[in-house]
């Protein structure tokens, strides 16, 4: 029997959207993560010696913030672009943008070199990593949702979600391996940049695979009706505001969890618990295999349950997770340390899970792009930015139990908002 070369198409072209949409956002969140792990392990004494080991963490974690108040500024930027020229040309810009700011920083010499021009040349390139990222989600998700049948959009928005799981564990790896196979002298001169350059690599690959693929069919159907819109912007602020707000909240103790997990713990068990680092990165790949597998899960389940109901279920179990998790951490047991990290991922991958299909699904195409991003990147200012600065001065003046407390308060949020947004799993992307 021959093969349907219809079928065959139609299977190529899935698997190019499913690799474009996965590969951009792995890429994104690898060079992400591996400046939230640099800055854990390594930017407190290559950048900010003079501060000490406790204030220059601080430091260099506030660095890490700084992306968080460019994403808005990126998403407004590339959300406008998407939904003006489309989401395949604007995508590859965000990937080259994160890319070239990665690499840069890889080269970047430290303070004993340029003394205060390297933390403020490193908050600089920090801040055109936020400006790519806040742009690169949103892109990501629509390329993926708007190809897929409306009865498996949360399935197709599984790929960009899978990319923040692996690149941690990814992430994880890198930085172990080169943590084992040089001194630590050598790590702390040039072996942290390595994770760093591999991303001009990983920038390739996908620039290549984004080249390849064509504009979402939902797009192309908005430009042949003419109804692209001038101003998206403007109309997204204009119309959406009060949604926009609602799914940023909905979502933001997912990445509070999340962020929690994959940036700040990574300090606290070497610096508080005094873990050895390889001990904590290897946790850290396998929480990342946990967050990336709940992930997926959660983004199939929400096809047959609903987007709503599975969000809402994540943010109950956060609430609970953020209560119990620092109890176990604070034991300083490795397997203990290690179940309260793949619970602060694997439920934050609940709600992550049909977050694309979720978001995408709650407003319409003409400024789909730029509504989706600005509320993407609202959660994770409120979760992702946050939380991590707050948690050091919290667990300084009032213990570890005042972080499970924050996080339990926007737990609370973030349950009030779902039930404020409507569910959309049958809402039509075409309008």
């Amino acid at each position: 029997m021959r093969d349907d070369p219809g079928v065959s198409a139609r299977e190529s072209s899935t698997g190019r959207i499913a690799s474009a949409s996965f590969i951009g956002t792995m890429i994104e969140f690898y060079d992400f993560f591996i400046y939230g792990t640099a800055a854990a392990l390594v930017f407190p004494s290559v950048f900010f010696p003079a501060l000490g080991e406790a204030a220059g963490t601080v430091a260099a974690l506030g660095t890490f913030a700084v992306a968080f108040l460019a994403r808005p500024l990126g998403s407004a930027l590339f959300g406008h672009l998407g939904d003006r020229l489309g989401r395949r040309r604007t995508l590859i810009y965000t990937l080259s943008l994160m890319g070239l700011s990665t690499a840069a920083v890889g080269l970047l010499p430290g303070a004993s070199v340029l003394g205060v021009a390297a933390p403020i040349t490193l908050v600089a390139l920090r801040f055109l990593q936020g400006l790519a990222v806040g742009g690169e989600w949103g892109g990501a998700v629509l390329l993926a949702v708007e190809h897929a049948p409306d009865s498996r959009r949360g399935r197709f928005g599984m790929y960009p979600q899978l990319g923040p799981g692996v690149a941690f564990a990814l992430v994880s790896t890198t930085f172990l391996v080169s943590g084992l196979t040089m001194s630590q002298a050598a790590f702390l001169s040039w072996g942290w940049r390595l994770p760093f350059l591999l991303s001009v690599v990983l920038v390739g690959v996908g620039v290549y695979i984004r080249l390849r693929i064509q504009e979402t069919p939902v797009f192309r159907e908005a430009l042949e009706n003419r109804d692209r819109r001038q101003l998206p912007l403007r109309e997204a602020v204009r119309t959406h505001t009060p949604r926009m707000l609602l799914a940023g909240g909905a979502l933001s103790v997912a990445f509070g969890l999340n962020y929690l997990g994959t940036v700040y713990l990574t300090g606290y068990g070497t610096r508080v618990l005094h873990l050895p680092p390889p001990t904590m990165l290897m946790l850290g790949v396998i929480g990342g295999v946990v967050l990336a597998v709940v992930t997926g899960a959660a983004a199939w389940c929400s096809d047959r349950i609903g987007r709503r109901r599975t969000v809402l279920a994540g943010n109950l179990l956060g609430i609970i997770c953020a209560l119990v998790a620092f109890p176990l951490i604070d034991t300083g047991e490795v397997a203990l340390v290690g179940l309260a990290l793949c619970l602060l991922l694997g439920i934050g991958g609940i709600s992550l899970g049909p977050a694309a299909a979720y978001v995408a699904e709650l407003f319409p195409t003409g400024h789909r792009y730029t509504a989706a991003s600005l509320s993407y990147n609202l959660a994770t200012i409120l979760g992702g930015a946050i939380p991590p600065v707050l948690a050091a001065a919290l667990e300084a003046s009032y213990g570890s139990g005042a972080i499970g407390a924050l996080m339990a308060a926007l737990g609370v949020l973030s349950v009030a908002c779902v039930l404020a947004l409507p569910e959309t799993t049958t809402a039509s992307l075409r309008g």
